[in-house]
C-alpha cells in the first residue's frame, strides 16, 4: 500500500509502475492526500476524480504513464478554471487543452491540478489577490519564486514528481532556483504555445519543474516538436532522454560571470556558484576564458512593452477592473498607458537589437556562460517587489538581470542546484548558444553527476 508520494523523479516512478512495485492508483492518491494536508499552498485547483480516472487507466508503457503532475494556472486545461491567476476572471473556464497539456495526455500523464502562479505571469514571485501566497518547501515563509512559483514548490515540496512551467523573463528559473529544482529554458520555440498562440512579446517558452536532469529531457521528447498552430515553433530532433551524455565536453570554453556584468549578487551566493563551476570545469575538462560581459539592460521599457499583452487580455474591462488587480500589476499597467509610446517602442527595438548583439559578441568568444540564477536565495515570502539582496539596497530591475537576457535573445539557459546557502537553495545558470539545448542537458547531467542535489526539501512531503 502506498501511503506517501514518490519523492524521486518521475521517470524513475514510471520505471517502478513498470515493474510493479508501484501502482499509478495508490500514487496518485497519495500525491491529493499530500496536496490537501499541505500548507504550502502551491495548488489553486485540484479535481481529484478526473486524477484518479486518468490513473485508473494509465498506460505505463507510455513516457508519463500514470505519472501524477501539476499544470502551472496560466496553462489551459479544458474544462478547469482558466483565470490568468487573477480575480479579474475568476469564474473563467478554459474550453481547450494547450498544445503541451494534450501532449502530456497522449504521453500518459495524470494530471491532478493547477499550480499556483503570479497574476498573468507578471512577476517573479507566487503571491496573488485570488490564490494567496505560495510557500517555498524549505522553509515556509519564504517565497516559492515565480511565476511558476506553485508549480516549483509543489514539486520540490513532495507533492508531485514534476509540473509544467512557463518562462518568460526567468518564471522557470528563478523559482527553480529558489526551490532546487531543474528548470530549463529551452531555445525560443523548443516547445509550441498553441493553439491560439499569443505572439507578442517573442519571449516566453514551455518547460517544467523537474527533479532530474533526464526528466526534463524525457518532458522534451514528449513536448518539443513543431506545431502549425504555433508558427514559431521549431521541429525536434528527438532524442532527448536517449542522448543524455552523449557530448564531448572536452575543450569547451567557458566564461564564468556570476552576476552577468550588471547584477548585485548576496556574496555567499556568488561563492557558490564559482565553486560548482570551478567543479564542473574540472570535472567536464571545459576551458574557462575570461570575457568581458556586460549586458544591455531592458529595464523599464522591456517591462512596459510586455503589458501590451495584457491590454488585450483586459480590453473592455480596464480601468473598472482595477481593484481586482495586484496592486504591482495594477501600477505597472496605469503605468504603461500613461508612458508607452511609439518612441519607447522603438527604444525597445533598439535595445533589443544590442543586447542580441552584446550577446553574440561573448558567444563569438565562448562556447557557454554561467552565471547565479538568482541574486540571493528566497527572500519572506509577502514580499512581492523585492528590493534587497541580504541587507543591500537594490533596484526592482536586480531581481531579473540574470534571467531575462536568454528571454530576450531567445537563447537556452538551465538552471541547475548547487550548494545551498543560510539553509536556502541556490541555482547555477549555464547558458548557451540557440539550438544547443540538448548540449545544455548534457552540461546539467554533468553537474548532476559531479555534484548531486536533494530531489525534494528536507522533511518533504511538507
Amino acid at each position: 500500500m502506498t501511503d506517501a508520494p514518490w519523492l524521486q523523479d518521475a521517470c524513475s516512478l514510471v520505471d517502478a509502475y513498470r515493474d510493479g512495485s508501484r501502482n499509478p492508483v495508490e500514487d496518485t492518491r497519495a500525491c491529493l492526500d499530500a496536496i490537501e494536508a499541505s500548507d504550502l499552498n502551491a495548488f489553486s485547483h485540484v479535481d481529484a476524480d478526473a486524477a484518479l480516472a486518468g490513473a485508473k487507466a494509465a498506460d505505463v508503457s507510455l513516457p508519463f504513464g500514470g505519472v501524477p503532475m501539476g499544470i502551472k494556472e496560466l496553462e489551459k486545461v479544458e474544462g478547469w478554471p482558466d483565470t490568468e491567476a487573477s480575480l479579474v476572471f475568476r469564474d473563467r473556464i478554459g474550453d481547450h487543452d494547450s498544445t503541451m497539456v494534450a501532449r502530456l495526455r497522449d504521453a500518459g500523464a495524470v494530471i491532478v491540478g493547477l499550480c499556483a502562479a503570479s497574476e498573468f505571469g507578471g512577476l517573479n514571485v507566487s503571491t496573488t489577490r485570488l490564490n494567496g501566497t505560495t510557500h517555498n518547501p524549505w522553509e515556509h515563509g519564504r517565497t516559492a519564486g515565480g511565476s511558476s512559483g506553485g508549480s516549483a514548490s509543489a514539486v520540490a515540496g513532495g507533492l508531485v514528481p514534476i509540473a509544467s512551467g512557463g518562462d518568460g523573463g526567468g518564471s522557470i528559473r528563478i523559482p527553480a532556483g529558489f526551490n532546487g529544482n531543474v528548470g530549463m529554458k529551452g531555445t525560443a520555440g523548443r516547445i509550441p504555445r498553441g493553439p491560439k498562440t499569443e505572439i507578442a512579446p517573442l519571449t516566453v517558452v514551455k518547460g517544467c519543474q523537474a527533479r532530474s536532469v533526464r526528466d526534463v529531457a524525457r518532458w522534451y521528447d514528449v513536448c518539443a516538436g513543431y506545431d502549425f498552430r504555433d508558427p514559431y515553433s521549431l521541429p525536434s530532433p528527438g532524442g532527448w532522454e536517449a542522448g543524455l551524455g552523449t557530448h564531448d565536453l572536452t575543450g569547451l570554453r567557458v566564461a564564468v560571470v556570476p552576476d552577468l556584468g550588471r547584477a548585485v549578487l548576496r556574496p555567499e551566493v556568488e561563492a557558490n556558484v564559482r565553486d560548482a563551476a570551478a567543479a564542473l570545469i574540472a570535472d567536464a575538462g571545459l576551458v574557462q576564458v575570461d570575457v568581458d560581459v556586460a549586458l544591455p539592460g531592458l529595464g523599464f521599457e522591456w517591462a512596459m512593452s510586455n503589458l501590451a499583452q495584457l491590454a488585450k487580455d483586459l480590453d473592455g474591462l480596464w480601468p473598472a477592473c482595477k481593484d481586482d488587480l495586484t496592486r504591482e500589476m495594477a501600477m505597472g499597467f496605469e503605468m504603461a498607458h500613461s508612458s508607452y509610446d511609439l518612441t519607447m517602442a522603438a527604444q525597445v527595438e533598439r535595445r533589443r537589437t544590442e543586447l542580441n548583439e552584446a550577446l553574440a559578441d561573448v558567444f563569438d568568444q565562448v562556447d557557454l556562460v554561467i552565471s547565479a540564477t538568482n541574486p540571493d536565495v528566497a527572500y519572506p515570502a509577502e514580499i512581492t517587489a523585492n528590493t534587497r539582496v541580504g541587507d543591500q539596497k537594490v533596484g526592482l530591475e536586480n531581481n531579473g538581470l540574470l534571467t531575462i537576457p536568454a528571454n530576450i535573445v531567445g537563447n537556452p539557459a538551465v538552471s541547475v542546484p548547487v550548494a545551498p546557502a543560510f539553509g536556502l537553495p541556490v541555482g547555477m545558470q549555464i547558458m548557451a548558444r540557440h539550438h544547443q539545448d540538448a548540449l545544455l542537458l548534457d552540461l546539467a547531467l554533468q553537474v548532476e553527476r559531479t555534484l548531486p542535489w536533494p530531489l525534494v526539501a528536507p522533511g518533504a512531503p511538507v
